[in-house]
């Protein structure tokens, strides 16, 4: 079958053509910007990419197009697939109808963690060598790929709220019937397709509804947007787990599983199992939010038949997610991160992170707010708060934000700049970084290769005698 999907760089999509691409279909596809690490991968997997939506790319007309849910009416390609009765579906859709069907599968929901959760959770069973399949929207590092069919009925999916595709607006995760749910926490985004908190909550119980009794509910506990979610109805076991900081070892009614903080920045870290102690967790992962991550991959990976001291063993070997707090670059001592980070949320435990793991050294945040949500100003008055742990932040105003940055520097309690041009960036912070400096550089884009051109930039400078 020739499969062609519009969109395919897409974290998701660009997954799926992978799993396409293993079942034996021919994969083709095209998109409006292609960039790493996503295009890198489908072009190592021989999938050809074609730049741009030219409707002539249909023709002779693929077997099935798969529209990823970037795409919209008035696209070129889908007038002409519309226009001509082409066959056509949504990448969820092909997903559940040719893989899913058979499988049990564990999804990782969530507004933040979701794409290091799934890679853990799948690098978990897969250290424990029970062969799962998987679709993560980034490129894990323990594996070489972001998506396989796999070699056993598991399946680990990131399972994303946003919608399906222009012709379904449906949360993508409904059409995946997990078996084992883990829900990381819940806040208001993606402001483009939900009016308010309430409508996300609504998908997320729809995803509820769906995972049978047999199954297995896991979340954070005092997480009041997941309690309302359950409070609407649940029918099936639901595990709990909490974080503890260190020598406190409180057992809270309801909370199965706890992680005791050995290390401040999350390094080490003790797992418990109904106040017993099952094991401890050394790893090169920070933040609070990773020891959460951790803990909801070990419990689900539990419900699947995998040992608990061998997931620990496993997560002490986790090499991390490409784009997800990613070293890049060592130059003299100065450290260039790439990090995925868009949501004042994800942007404060990030840098929460960094700042327990390298104390009183200098720490210097770039950051592009660039997501859909972001463009409609949703969130502006969190922004300057959520970096007050970086020691100077520069933060740019990309191309199509319909509103101006500057309230955010002048609210900012650390040094700020707003920048419109990227050179200027990489220029002034090459200028001031110093040997044993932390450079954060957070987008969910590609922001126009500056992290490629920070190292360059840097490596010439010291090349040339600092």
């Amino acid at each position: 079958m020739h499969v062609h999907i519009l969109g395919i760089c897409g974290t998701f999509m660009g997954s799926l053509a992978v799993l396409a691409k293993e079942l034996g279909h021919q994969v083709t596809g095209s998109d409006a910007n292609v960039y790493p690490p996503m295009s890198t991968q489908l072009e190592a997997q021989g999938i050809e990419l074609i730049e741009g939506f030219d409707p002539s790319q249909l023709k002779p007309a693929p077997d099935i197009i798969i529209v990823g849910n970037a795409m919209t009416r008035g696209n070129p390609c889908v007038e002409y697939m519309l226009e001509q009765g082409l066959r056509y579906t949504s990448g969820p859709q092909w997903l559940s109808e040719h893989l899913l069907q058979d499988k049990w599968v564990l999804a990782v929901a969530g507004t933040h963690g979701k794409t290091t959760t799934a890679t853990m959770l799948a690098w978990l069973l897969e250290y424990a060598k029970m062969e799962p399949g998987f679709l993560i929207g980034g490129v894990p590092k323990n594996f070489d790929r972001s998506a396989r069919v796999g070699g056993s009925p598991f399946f680990v999916i990131e399972a994303d709220e946003y919608d399906t595709a222009f012709f379904d607006k449906r949360s993508k995760f409904v059409h995946y019937r997990p078996r084992t749910v883990i829900l990381n926490n819940l806040e208001f985004d993606h402001a483009d397709i939900f009016d308010d908190l309430a409508a996300i909550q609504r998908q997320f119980h729809h995803l509820v509804r769906i995972v049978p009794a047999n199954g297995q509910v896991i979340l954070p506990a005092e997480e009041p947007s997941l309690e309302q979610v359950l409070e609407q109805g649940c029918w099936t076991p639901v595990v709990r787990a909490s974080i503890s900081e260190k020598d406190i070892n409180v057992i809270v009614d309801g909370v199965q599983w706890q992680a005791r903080l050995l290390n401040a920045d999350g390094s080490r870290f003790e797992v418990l199992h109904e106040g017993e102690a099952a094991g401890v967790v050394s790893w090169g992962m920070t933040g609070r939010h990773s020891v959460n991550n951790g803990l909801m991959a070990l419990i689900a990976a539990r419900h699947v038949g995998v040992q608990i001291e061998h997931g620990i063993e496993a997560l002490s070997n986790f090499g991390g997610v490409k784009r997800r707090m990613e070293l890049i670059g060592e130059i003299e001592s100065i450290k260039v991160y790439d990090d995925f980070a868009h949501h004042p949320t994800a942007i404060e435990t990030t840098l929460q992170g960094v700042r327990a793991q390298v104390g009183d050294a200098p720490v210097i945040a770039i950051i592009e707010p660039r997501s859909n949500t972001m463009r409609m100003g949703m969130h502006r008055q969190q922004l300057a708060a959520s970096a007050t742990q970086a020691d100077k932040v520069y933060w740019y105003q990309p191309e199509g934000l319909d509103w101006s940055l500057d309230d955010v520097i002048s609210a900012s309690n650390v040094p700020a700049v707003l920048a419109t041009d990227t050179e200027q960036i990489i220029s002034e912070v090459c200028s001031e970084a110093e040997p044993g400096s932390h450079i954060v550089i957070m987008s969910n884009g590609g922001f126009g290769g500056i992290h490629t051109r920070m190292v360059q930039a840097l490596q010439s400078k010291y090349a040339n005698g600092g």
